[in-house]
């Protein structure tokens, strides 16, 4: 059954959530990884929320009277696990390692090239090649980076190990989106997700301990605003923003949930200068410029053509969207 037309309000205060949150995950990163060691405590951030969210589910059937929620078997555990890792410590755990050498806006622009490499890796898998839009993106969106990396005599260097680690989160979160979308995942994609964030985060944190966070680690170096960051992030940037745009994506069209890929970064770079004094130079506006208009390309190109063939993101299930839905449109994941 198609569900009622959503009242604009409620659909705009989504958005806005969604736009703002996410746009915003970047600048409380830079400001979590001030005094907190990164991986672990990008590790603790999504074993938190996980097991709210576990929680939540398990007192939400409860109350409705269903008894125990839904049991996942050991292939959909390994499936999960699989899509955690790729998404969250390949993708969340090197942009917060990026943010240790670049600017939070510089990331999340970067972060945006998402659509363009999932079209890219889906083009090697099936074996058709991409569309026109698709490659003018790509090339677009490599212009944007090549921008950022070639030193330029009077123009601020950006690191090129963190612009690399940036790159490489987008790529690992394309392929474990790819992946999602046809994994043995839970049929709750809410609970698909908790499950994916707490294998991630139990990543992130063994990643952290075997390369030595925990021994250089002082708790009483932790500042305040680094813990309200961390906060943050478990209950604004991966449990509202999450459930508001799952809630999107069952009641709005995908082309309107998806615009959010391009308007995080946006936001992100603002909140970089006006927060953190973060430079935006020339070179900056012009790279991130090229960067944001190759992701509108690609989203447009591919919203057009999934308007003929449905996919997950249109198909609602008894307990909401499924999760490979939010990991084949969700680019600003790799912060949220």
């Amino acid at each position: 059954m198609t569900p009622a037309r959503p009242a604009p309000l409620l659909v705009a205060g989504a958005l806005l959530t969604v736009y703002l949150v996410w746009g915003s995950t970047y600048l409380a990163i830079a400001v979590m990884i001030e005094s907190l060691p990164p991986l672990l405590a990008a590790g603790a951030r999504f074993l938190a929320a996980g097991l709210i969210m576990v929680a939540a589910l398990e007192l939400g059937a409860r109350l409705r009277g269903r008894g125990a929620p839904e049991r996942p078997t050991a292939r959909q555990w390994r499936a999960t696990a699989l899509v955690g890792v790729a998404l969250l410590l390949g993708g969340n755990g090197l942009v917060v390692l990026s943010e240790l050498r670049i600017p939070s806006g510089i990331a999340a622009v970067i972060v945006a090239s998402v659509p363009i490499w999932m079209a890219v890796l889906e083009s090697v898998v099936t074996r058709r090649p991409p569309g026109r839009l698709a490659i003018i993106g790509l090339v677009a969106g490599l212009v944007g980076v090549a921008i950022m990396l070639v030193p330029a005599e009077g123009v601020e260097h950006l690191d090129p190990l963190g612009i690399v680690m940036v790159c490489g989160a987008a790529l690992s979160w394309a392929a474990g989106s790819l992946y999602a979308r046809r994994a043995p995942l839970p049929r709750s994609g809410l609970l698909g997700t908790a499950m994916e964030m707490l294998a991630g985060g139990a990543a992130l944190v063994m990643v952290g301990l075997l390369a030595g966070e925990a021994a250089r680690t002082d708790p009483r170096a932790f500042t305040l605003p680094s813990l309200l960051a961390l906060a943050y992030l478990v209950v604004f940037g991966s449990i509202l923003a999450f459930s508001a745009y799952t809630w999107l994506l069952a009641r709005v069209p995908v082309t309107t949930v998806g615009t959010y890929a391009y308007v995080n970064p946006v936001v992100a770079v603002a909140l970089g200068a006006l927060l953190l004094n973060e430079p935006i130079t020339p070179r900056t506006l012009l790279a991130s410029g090229v960067i944001i208009a190759a992701v509108i390309a690609m989203v447009s190109g591919r919203d057009r053509t999934a308007a003929a063939e449905p996919t997950a993101a249109t198909v609602p299930d008894r307990d909401g969207p499924r999760g490979r839905a939010r990991h084949a449109e969700a680019p600003a994941g790799c912060a949220e």
